[in-house]
């Protein structure tokens, strides 16, 4: 696999505040990789450096082993960038803006253009000022895609879309990782993480603190184990794992034991009831979180 992205040790301070304090991260052609983490982690920074809107303390982004300078036109050609915030020109019509989009470029984008039009339902005749959230985000999917980009960044990209048009929207990039486009999908939205990337990045205060594959993660070693009994007391001291509810009786515990070892250390014990969940990406989310 070729990897199409590299970031090594990015670093960005404002003044005394930091952006991210240290990321590095590989993606490789035709990932989707989702880029996680609550406000303020770091995402939109990582983002915003890689498309060189905001000059880095640190740090080296490589596009294709090289350097990337994002000022470069024959780079601006394979990359696709939908920013968190769509802002344009309100004086101008939907369709103005996509004609001066293709204007930029010396291949024909009409095709593509028509086909991505009539997915997202736009009326061409708007007003950038009359749009809604929600078709002002549809307008900024089809600037960042209209060209056929060979890596596609996204920040929060199905923020204001209805459930149609996220599903519309999520089959478009699906249609775009089979043609080989490699996406950076930074998302709030764990569900949506779960379902279209294969590989995630979790951040946390400026650092990646996990990376790995979606299926090595939804069959990560932690599960949640419940258990009822009235020597609750002596069962959490023996097992001495994380607890995350417990009541009188009943206690949920994050448990990375294999199935021998937790057998053996609860077959002494009295125990009414006993359930084995799987950790969600929504549960890790708020582990790691905390």
């Amino acid at each position: 696999m070729n990897t199409i992205l590299e970031i090594k040790h990015l670093k960005k301070y404002y003044g005394n505040n930091r952006g991210v304090e240290d990321v590095s991260l590989k993606i490789n052609e035709g990932d989707i990789y989702g880029f996680i983490g609550p406000n303020g982690a770091g995402k939109s920074t990582t983002l915003r450096s890689i498309m060189g809107l905001i000059n880095i303390s640190s740090g080296k982004i490589l596009f294709n082993d090289e350097e990337l300078n994002p000022d470069d036109p024959k780079i601006k050609e394979k990359i696709g960038y939908l920013p968190s915030e769509i802002n344009l020109y309100d004086d101008m019509t939907v369709k103005e803006i996509f004609d001066f989009h293709e204007s930029l470029f010396e291949r024909d984008l009409s095709k593509r253009r028509k086909e991505l039009v009539h997915l997202l339902k736009i009326d061409e005749n708007k007003k950038i000022e009359d749009l809604s959230l929600g078709n002002s985000k549809k307008v900024g999917i089809v600037l960042a895609l209209m060209h056929e980009p060979k890596l596609l960044i996204l920040d929060e990209p199905t923020s204001g879309l209805d459930p149609i048009m996220q599903n519309v929207f999520h089959n478009i990039l699906i249609e775009e990782q089979k043609k080989g486009t490699t996406i950076l999908y930074s998302s709030h939205v764990l569900s949506e993480v779960s379902n279209l990337c294969n590989k995630i990045g979790f951040i946390k205060d400026g650092i990646i603190i996990k990376e790995d594959l979606i299926e090595n993660i939804n069959k990560n070693d932690f599960n949640y184990l419940t258990i009822i009994s009235k020597d609750i007391e002596n069962i959490k001291k023996d097992l001495n794992l994380k607890v995350k509810e417990e009541s009188e009786n009943r206690i949920v515990l994050l448990c990375d034991l294999d199935a021998n070892s937790l057998i053996k250390k609860l077959s002494k014990y009295d125990i009414e009831k006993i359930l084995i969940e799987n950790v969600s990406l929504e549960d890790l989310f708020e582990e790691y979180y905390k």
